[in-house]
């Protein structure tokens, strides 16, 4: 596929967070080898919360680790080649990173724009 190779960048604010070296394409999802920058640090206890909250199928746990995605998405932006995406799920463990994206807000289940900010 076309994203095979690209780089991809994970930013807070102006700070870089990482780099994620594409190798894997099964769209929606892309998946490569994620590379910290210093901006890393900031942010590695929230990717490693909503890795943990994975494992719990409740309702609370569903409700918290959506939190986790909101305060991910508050806090760092996904940028393709070509520029920032407006809309992303991104998960990054050890050195491995992936994500889906997309350039317009994701739909809520009820089909309404989630809001975004």
């Amino acid at each position: 596929m076309g994203f095979i190779g690209q780089v991809w960048w994970v930013r807070a604010g102006e700070d870089l967070v990482g780099a994620i070296a594409i190798d894997d394409a099964d769209v929606p999802w892309l998946s490569g080898v994620f590379t910290p920058a210093p901006g890393f640090a900031a942010v590695r206890g929230l990717f490693a919360r909503e890795l943990a909250l994975t494992d719990r199928d409740d309702e609370e746990g569903r409700e918290e680790r959506e939190g986790v995605h909101d305060e991910i998405r508050r806090r760092v932006t996904l940028a393709a080649p070509g520029g920032p995406v407006a809309e992303f799920l991104l998960h990054i463990e050890a050195d491995r990173a992936w994500f889906r994206w997309s350039d317009e807000p994701f739909e809520e289940e009820d089909g309404s724009a989630r809001a975004t900010g």
